[in-house]
């Protein structure tokens, strides 16, 4: 590939860095220096080869290779969201980069900035059905944020620089970068951009005086507000505010899942999560508000139920970023567009100058306090280790400090019901996809982010057998990642609507042998081996049958200086309490 003068470079500023003749791969791997990066989850093919032999060389960026592109995107997912700095991943064309495409997906649905690389074939083969080819630049475009396609290796900084920048600003999400082979291989003397100017991105809005004076007056009426947090707050660091916000107003504050540990559990305001399988206190106060502010959130199925009975009195404020969200599944009164860290603290400015009284509360909070009293979270005691308790033991031995990260299905709910979140970006999970196998790679990711923190996968076998993979990668890059496996033998999710809609018929949701199917009460019959699969990883592993066992065993696996695997028997039998059957309301919550 011929290389252009550096008088064609489209744009360039006053104190551009120009550089050394280099290749378009090595110029990659400086770029993403500049950006910070230390780290890159990449699996190697045909055409990235060029890219991951740039990265062989004197580099800061550290590469990880995951034993599936698939496992290589949850990482760089579970790095972002353990960072709130984008992930970073890379595959090669074809099936390669198809691999990728689950994780992209689940990034733009929980709003999680990544950049993912993939290798293309060479320009001249585009559109000719080549060896591992494919379209990947229009095969993602419903699931990204933005894409590019590089042409010419002088554009890579420019590129590189804007991926990161639209990846992490605004409502985050992810950004593709597809590079031909030919692009790799060019000799170029690129200029690195100072600055970039990106024509039609907006710069992150805010709220004005005026629409913020209008909500604390509606606060000032109000009897019975609430406050809905969802990852917004997590994603603009904006905790702090919202934690002024609240005391400074006296409101309650309950949060989906993409917000647990936005605002503290423990503190006397939260009324947890709500949704689906959320706070029963939570659920009621949400639909017996008369006022709703509603923060960093997408009014998504599992939270609403059906949406006509979704806070059916409220007053509802709907202030985000994304002004696409304003009425798209809840008609709302009052949405406000603006980044939300910005429209907290001002809030707060605004009702400290005018003097902002707090409203009487107490009526309502000795309400939604009894509500929260009568209906804890709970679960029937047995003879055998159940899920929730196994997740409780875990909550205790870590003192709430871990990181965790799930799989999906049951094991995800209880681990959001059992380990109360304190601080944000603690909990882990595919919420808006929902992927299963994604809490292992997760897990991964997050420990290479936080090594000085302990981090745990809390998983079903269902889901773990997805991505069981990487374990090799966590023993061979000695990422010390703990895996709490809750093993029922069953898809538990889909079986627990099987009992409760489907009259208990199995529609192929048994693991293990139909005809032996293993529990705490027939152990002979547990399949797989997961003790043997992970020791063949190379992973310590030990089982767990017993009641008496279960502490000493993940003191055990806490304790460990290795990646550890811990296979804890569960009973099939339990269902996720309390759940809002799809198409109900809060007022229809199941409680047994």
């Amino acid at each position: 590939m011929k290389a252009k003068k550096l008088d064609e470079a489209v744009i360039t500023f006053p104190n551009d860095e120009v550089g050394e003749e280099i290749i378009g791969a090595d110029l990659l791997v400086r770029c993403l220096e500049k950006e910070g990066v230390d780290v890159i989850f990449a699996y190697p093919g045909g055409a990235s080869m060029e890219m991951h032999q740039a990265l062989t060389r004197p580099t800061s960026i550290r590469t990880i290779l995951p034993r599936f592109e698939q496992g290589g995107g949850f990482m760089a997912h579970g790095y972002a969201r353990a960072t709130g700095k984008a992930g970073v991943c890379m595959a090669t064309s074809g099936p390669g980069a198809t691999n990728l495409v689950t994780c992209i997906a689940d990034a733009i649905m929980d709003s999680i900035p990544m950049v993912a690389i993939t290798g293309q074939v060479y320009q001249q083969f585009i559109g000719k059905a080549a060896f591992q080819e494919t379209d990947f630049f229009g095969i993602t475009l419903p699931v990204v944020k933005h894409s590019y396609l590089v042409l010419d290796a002088l554009d890579l900084p420019r590129i590189v620089k804007e991926a990161f920048h639209i990846a992490q600003t605004g409502r985050p999400g992810p950004v593709l970068i597809d590079i031909p082979k030919d692009v790799q291989q060019a000799i170029v003397k690129p200029v690195y951009p100072s600055q970039i100017d990106i024509k039609g991105y907006p710069e992150p809005p805010t709220a004005n005086d005026e629409e913020l004076e209008k909500v604390l007056e509606l606060i000032g009426k109000a009897k019975q507000p609430v406050i809905y947090a969802g990852g917004g707050i997590i994603s603009a660091n904006a905790e702090e505010e919202l934690l002024a916000f609240a005391e400074l107003t006296g409101i309650p504050v309950t949060t989906t899942l993409m917000g647990l540990g936005g605002f503290a559990e423990n503190h006397p305001q939260s009324l947890r999560w709500f949704g689906m399988h959320g706070t029963v206190a939570g659920n009621w106060a949400v639909c017996e508000s008369d006022l709703l502010i509603t923060a960093g959130a997408r009014f998504d199925d599992r939270i609403t139920g059906v949406v006509s009975k979704f806070a059916p009195d409220a007053t509802i404020v709907h202030i985000d970023i994304d002004r696409s969200e304003h009425n798209k599944n809840k008609l709302v009164q009052y949405p406000i567009c603006s980044d939300i860290k910005y429209a907290f603290k001002r809030l707060v400015e605004i009702a400290k100058s005018k003097k902002f009284k707090k409203p009487d509360l107490t009526k309502w909070q000795t309400k939604y306090e009894k509500w929260d009293e009568e209906n804890p979270f709970s679960y029937n005691e047995s003879k055998h280790i159940l899920p929730q308790e196994a997740i409780k033991v875990l909550y205790e031995e870590t003192n709430g400090e871990a990181i965790i990260a799930t799989g999906v299905g049951q094991h995800q709910m209880w681990a959001a019901q059992y380990y109360k979140f304190h601080n944000s970006r603690s909990y882990i999970s595919s919420l808006g996809l929902g992927t299963m196998g994604f809490g292992l790679p997760a897990a991964i990711g997050a420990k290479v982010a936080h090594p000085e923190r302990i981090v745990v996968d809390i998983d079903g076998d269902g889901s773990f057998l997805m991505n069981v993979q990487e374990l090799a990668t966590a023993f061979v890059e000695k990422i010390p990642v703990k895996v709490l496996l809750l093993n029922n033998q069953h898809l538990g999710m889909v079986v627990q609507w099987e009992d409760r809609f489907y009259e208990g018929c199995r529609g192929h949701t048994i693991l293990g042998d139909p005809n032996n199917i293993g529990s705490p009460d027939n152990p002979s019959g547990l399949y797989p081996d997961f003790v043997k699969i992970a020791e063949g990883f190379g992973v310590k592993a030990k089982q767990i049958i017993k009641k008496e066992d279960l502490r000493e065993g993940i003191k055990e696996m806490l304790e460990h200086d290795g990646p550890y695997l811990l296979d804890v028997v569960v009973p099939y039998t339990e269902h996720v309490l309390p759940m809002i059957p799809q198409g109900k309301s809060a007022k229809d919550i199941l409680t047994k």
